[in-house]
C-alpha cells in the first residue's frame, strides 16, 4: 500500500488532491503538510515549511512514506509581484523535497504548468518538445523545475513525474492568484449575481481543465508502469481551450440573463498571451492512457450545480 507525503495540502490543488487519495489509499496512508491546517481537518498532518530542508525530510520519515507530492508553490500573478520571494518558494522548496527524495529512496510527483512557455512558444497544439522562454518568474521556476526533476531521475535515480498543468478550475478551493483563475470567479459570479468582468481579454485563448481530471491524472501517472514513461516530468495534459466568452456562453445555457464585462488587468493580460491555446497531450495519451472526461459543458454543468449546493 502506497504511503503519500503531501506539501502545500492546503492549496489550490492540494486540499482537494489530499481527499482524494485518502479515499483511493486509506486515509492514514496520506499525510498532509502545510504551514497552516484547517479547523476540523481529519487524518494525519505536519506543519512543514518546505523551504526547510530538514523538516521535509523529518515529515516523510517519521511517516515512513514512500511517496512525496510537492505542490507547495507561489502561483503566477503573485509571484509576478514578489519574484525574489517566488525563487526562494518554488525552487528552494522543490529541491529540498528532491533531496528528501534521493536520501530516502522516495518516489516524486510535482507539476508543471503551461507557465513554462513564452510568447515564442507555437500557440496552437503547443507540442511536447518545443521552445521553452518564458517571462515570468513563475514561469521560470517551471522550466528550471522541469529540469531539476530531470535531473535527479538521470543523476540519482529519484522516480520522478510530472505534468504541465492548463489552468485549473474547481467549485472546492476559491481562486488562489493565478491568470486563469477568471474561469473559477466567473462561475461563483454567476450563482451570486449572473453578471461577471473578466480581467483577461474577449478572445483570449488559455488551455483550461477541470480539477478532477487534474486529480485522476496525477494518480493515474504515479501508478503507471515506469518502463513506459519516457517524458516523465513534463507531460501535456489538455481538456479544454476557451476565452471567457466561451465560459459566457456555457453558462448562459443554464443562466440565460448572465452577463459578461471587461476591465483587463495588463499584468495578467500579458501573461496570458505568453501562454498557449492548447496543448497536444498525445505523449501523456499514449505513454499512460490520458484522456480528460469533462468538456466546457460537462463541466459547466457540475460547476453550477455543485455552487449552488455550496
Amino acid at each position: 500500500m502506497r504511503k503519500i507525503l503531501v506539501t502545500g495540502a492546503m492549496g489550490q490543488i492540494g486540499s482537494e488532491l489530499v481527499s482524494q487519495l485518502r479515499e483511493y489509499y486509506g486515509t492514514s496512508n496520506v499525510i498532509g503538510s502545510d504551514l497552516w491546517k484547517k479547523d476540523g481537518e481529519e487524518g494525519p498532518f505536519e506543519i512543514v515549511d518546505v523551504t526547510d530542508e530538514k523538516a521535509i525530510h523529518d515529515a516523510a520519515k517519521k511517516h515512513k512514506v514512500d511517496t512525496i507530492m510537492h505542490l507547495a508553490a507561489l502561483l503566477s500573478a503573485k509571484a509576478e509581484a514578489v519574484p525574489k520571494i517566488a525563487w526562494d518558494l518554488n525552487m528552494g522548496g522543490l529541491i529540498n523535497a528532491l533531496e528528501a527524495a534521493r536520501d530516502l529512496d522516495l518516489q516524486f510527483f510535482t507539476p508543471s504548468s503551461i507557465g513554462a512557455f513564452g510568447p515564442t512558444t507555437p500557440k496552437k497544439n503547443t507540442p511536447q518538445k518545443t521552445i521553452m522562454r518564458p517571462t515570468t518568474m513563475y514561469g521560470v521556476n517551471k522550466v528550471a523545475g522541469e529540469l531539476l526533476c530531470d535531473y535527479y531521475y538521470y543523476r540519482y535515480g529519484v522516480d520522478t513525474r510530472g505534468v504541465r498543468y492548463p489552468g485549473l478550475i474547481s467549485h472546492v478551493t476559491p481562486p488562489g492568484g493565478g491568470t486563469t483563475d477568471y474561469a473559477v470567479e466567473i462561475y461563483y459570479e454567476a450563482m451570486k449575481h449572473k453578471t461577471y468582468t473578466s480581467y483577461i481579454a474577449q478572445n483570449t485563448y488559455m488551455d483550461m481543465m477541470y480539477m478532477p481530471d487534474a486529480l485522476n491524472a496525477i494518480i493515474q501517472l504515479m501508478e503507471a508502469d515506469p518502463g513506459k514513461l519516457v517524458h516523465r516530468n513534463a507531460y501535456n495534459i489538455s481538456a479544454i481551450s476557451a476565452a471567457p466568452e466561451d465560459f459566457a456562453k456555457a453558462i448562459r445555457k443554464h443562466i440565460p440573463e448572465f452577463e459578461l464585462a471587461y476591465d483587463v488587468d495588463p499584468v495578467r493580460q500579458q501573461i496570458a498571451e505568453s501562454w498557449p491555446d492548447n496543448l497536444d497531450s498525445s505523449a501523456a495519451a499514449e505513454e499512460w492512457g490520458f484522456k480528460a472526461e469533462y468538456d466546457i459543458d460537462k463541466m459547466t454543468a457540475d460547476m453550477l450545480t455543485k455552487l449552488q449546493v455550496k
